[in-house]
């Protein structure tokens, strides 16, 4: 799995399409989307578009592109069952790389038969890896114990200003991989002062440095963004590495900051 996807949540049309074509050619190689998102035609256009055109110089093919999708309301089996069909025939890429139960709202019984629903589309090939997001921890467990395939990935918000620590090394403790959204904290902290004088240290910009703190945690971090500039900006991170000390002083800067939704203690 890539280590950085580009987040697609609050796009639409020709600019989904946009967004997932500047990416792809910037050299990202994955894709996160959600049936919630409403865009998963668009991105799966793109990523065919991108496949057969002159800007793919290195031939790549369909599985070099990962594609995530997720559920958007756990349920009964059946009604789960019908839409990760419905999401793998919406996006057209003939299968869905990572499917994710979007959060833990319903309760525990929809949880399990939404689970379920993904298991056997794994089994039937139409989503290659099955997962969760916005899971805490006791909903993390339950699936963890219950399944014929443990969830391979937890997404769930997590930047400097709410590291999620308790979910994190549970994750952590259970091989569960956590991929970061709102890495970027929706750009709500650029401006503070220790992210402020850390890039300056660093020399690079605010996002590159929470994109780097993301991976240095060993997260997978979806950076959102339309703008070309800032596309390409957010995954070139490789010049630098930020010091143990550095690491620590983020860290502390985790002040539970929810920028949008926050199921994680849902019953």
């Amino acid at each position: 799995m890539p280590m950085i996807h580009l987040g697609v949540y609050l796009t639409s049309g020709h600019e989904t399409s946009q967004a997932v074509r500047l990416a792809l050619e910037a050299g990202y190689r994955a894709i996160d989307s959600a049936q919630m998102y409403d865009n998963e035609a668009e991105c799966g256009r793109a990523i065919l578009h991108f496949l057969a055109s002159e800007a793919n110089t290195q031939s790549l093919q369909r599985e070099h592109i990962h594609f995530t999708s997720k559920l958007a309301s756990n349920s009964a089996y059946d009604t789960a069952r019908k839409a990760i069909k419905r999401s793998v025939q919406e996006c057209g890429l003939g299968y869905i790389d990572l499917f994710l139960l979007h959060s833990p709202y319903g309760g525990k019984k929809a949880r399990l038969e939404s689970w379920r629903a993904v298991e056997d589309a794994i089994n039937d090939g139409e989503v290659k890896t099955g997962g969760v997001s916005n899971y805490g921890v006791k909903h993390a467990k339950l699936l963890a114990s219950n399944p014929r395939i443990s969830p391979a990935v937890n997404q769930i918000e997590v930047h400097p200003f709410n590291t999620r620590a308790a979910i994190t090394s549970f994750c952590k403790e259970n091989g569960i991989v956590v991929e970061a959204y709102a890495p970027l904290v929706r750009a709500l902290r650029m401006k503070h002062p220790t992210i402020v004088s850390l890039s300056k240290t660093y020399a690079c910009s605010p996002g590159q440095l929470l994109v780097r703190w993301s991976l240095q945690h060993g997260y997978v971090p979806l950076p959102k963004s339309v703008k070309k500039e800032r596309i390409v900006e957010n995954a070139d991170i490789g010049g630098f590495s930020i010091e143990d000390a550095d690491m620590e002083k983020m860290d502390r800067l985790d002040e539970y900051l929810v920028t949008d939704w926050d199921p994680t203690d849902c019953p």
